[in-house]
């Protein structure tokens, strides 16, 4: 048994902090929940606008231009029919609409910070040990801090996911330019790169099918972590999902899991095929 003289509570500190955060950076706080929330709100409005047998018809048009297979063109549309057979679709509307905001905020702060993580070894040794204790962290508790500073509903489901599902945009990023070739880099600066030119010309593009990856890992964790998101009212099946829970109702969570379940095929079949679309001839 541990001895009570060397128990030494840290959480009274961590509360006193937040309570000052809260108080101190209310306004910008308000102010940063109000704008996602009007993003979230325009993105969910277009994506319930666009009628549901267009929305197959761009990802089966989207699926041919990327794999030029029938098999794999013609599947992701009979999935995402199935999500409206089963009267989700406006639900899952609600859920793309979180994933789609809370990938595009990932890709913003993940890129440069990769970005930054590959050209300096200070940073990288900053960064990394973080991006470990975020991955190896229940993702339960990131509802915590977003409940605290954002409240109930869609926003605080929306930076939940963000915190979960940005670490690997950030690690891709960083490995994918680290992996590019010593000798075309050396190439480049013979022919008068500057250091900007370097990093869009040469070293980013050849990146891209790491990073690709890696965007494609994001957006997994942030449909996953949206599920969990619905406990502080995120919405979407994930609600769904919970309410058949609660109920044991077996058949409504098959439903809901389903449409996740699509959901998250589609995605990763079409960003998969999209980063092996950045790769390189092999010859």
């Amino acid at each position: 048994m541990f001895p009570e003289q060397l128990h030494y509570n840290v959480a009274p500190f961590i509360d006193r902090f937040v309570k000052w955060l809260v108080s101190a950076w209310g306004p910008f706080f308000d102010g940063l929940s109000n704008l996602v929330l009007q993003m979230l709100l325009h993105i969910e409005h277009f994506l319930k606008w666009l009628p549901w047998w267009a929305w197959i018809l761009i990802v089966t048009l989207l699926a041919w231009r990327l794999t030029h297979n029938w098999l794999k063109t013609i599947l992701p549309g009979v999935l995402i029919f199935t999500i409206g057979m089963f009267g989700l679709w406006e639900v899952a509307m609600e859920t793309l609409g979180i994933v789609i905001i809370a990938v595009l905020i990932s890709l913003v702060v993940g890129i440069p910070v990769g970005i930054a993580m590959s050209s300096s070894e200070r940073v990288n040794a900053v960064i990394t040990p973080i991006l470990d204790a975020m991955q190896t962290m229940p993702s339960l508790v990131y509802l915590i801090p977003a409940l605290m500073l954002f409240g109930l509903g869609k926003v605080p489901g929306v930076f939940a996911t963000v915190i979960y599902a940005l670490p690997p945009v950030v690690r891709l990023t960083n490995l994918g330019i680290r992996q590019v070739s010593r000798e075309v880099q050396e190439a480049a600066l013979v022919f008068g790169a500057s250091r900007w030119q370097m990093m869009k010309e040469v070293r980013f593009p050849l990146a891209m099918p790491t990073i690709m990856a890696g965007i494609n890992q994001t957006t997994m964790l942030a449909l996953s972590m949206v599920v969990i998101a619905s406990m502080i009212g995120a919405g979407g099946l994930g609600e769904e999902v919970l309410k058949a829970t609660n109920r044991v109702a077996v058949g409504k969570g098959f439903e809901a899991g389903w449409a996740i379940v699509v959901l998250a095929i589609v995605i990763d079949r079409i960003s998969q095929a999209a980063a092996k679309s950045w790769e390189p001839p092999q010859n």
